[in-house]
């Protein structure tokens, strides 16, 4: 499934394509009750805008999470603030979220998505302290968790709930909010450790599901 976007970078959340080509949209529907869409797209045209939206195994376009709007407005105002500070110290103008599609530089949008999949099968009254583990984290240390994620289970469909993705959610929804604080640039080292263990449960759900229908 494609889905053709127009898109104009003006109001962005700092996207030029002149820069780089490498994006994210973030489609906000109209409606109180309809789901968020965030994919990853690494192409732009100047009269068409972004590559299409897809939901297959191609990379450009492809969906990386589908978030409830309930869990959207629970993180919007907050990840706004955080992007507009970052944005206003590169000398950046601001970007607000629209109903429609939304652009964001690739390296917000990764960040963006981790939190995405760290609350989208959380609990809502975990979120305050996703939000508290994501803004602890270092940039940097985003994106190296986003990378890995993206490489094992980053698509937004199949790899819900899936290995290093659900040690996303254990990472930012279980663990005190200080973790890191003390231990810049420690990711790599806590969540390996993770990621393991995710995959360890996942397996073990797995056969446990297996024996209650047997």
């Amino acid at each position: 499934m494609t889905t053709n976007t127009q898109s104009d970078p003006q109001g962005s959340f700092g996207f030029d394509p002149k820069e780089n080509t490498h994006h994210f949209l973030i489609n906000i529907p109209r409606g109180r009750t309809n789901e968020i869409v965030i994919s990853e797209h690494y192409s732009w045209d100047a009269e068409q805008g972004s590559s299409n939206v897809n939901y297959g195994l191609q990379a450009d376009g492809q969906v990386r999470v589908v978030l409830s709007r309930l869990k959207w407005d629970a993180i919007a105002d907050e990840v706004r603030a955080h992007f507009n500070l970052r944005l206003r110290r590169m000398k950046q103008k601001p970007g607000a979220w629209r109903a429609g599609y939304n652009l964001v530089r690739r390296e917000l949008g990764k960040e963006l998505v981790l939190l995405a999949w760290a609350i989208e099968d959380a609990d809502p009254a975990l979120i305050p302290t996703a939000l508290a583990n994501w803004s602890g984290l270092q940039p940097e240390e985003r994106w190296w968790l986003y990378t890995q994620a993206a490489a094992a289970s980053g698509h937004g469909i199949n790899g819900r709930g899936v290995g290093w993705r659900k040690a996303v959610r254990y990472a930012l929804t279980e663990n005190p909010a200080q973790m890191n604080r003390d231990r810049p640039m420690a990711a790599p080292e806590w969540f390996h450790e993770l990621a393991v263990d995710a995959n360890t449960r996942s397996i073990s759900e797995e056969i446990n599901k297996e024996e209650i229908t047997l």
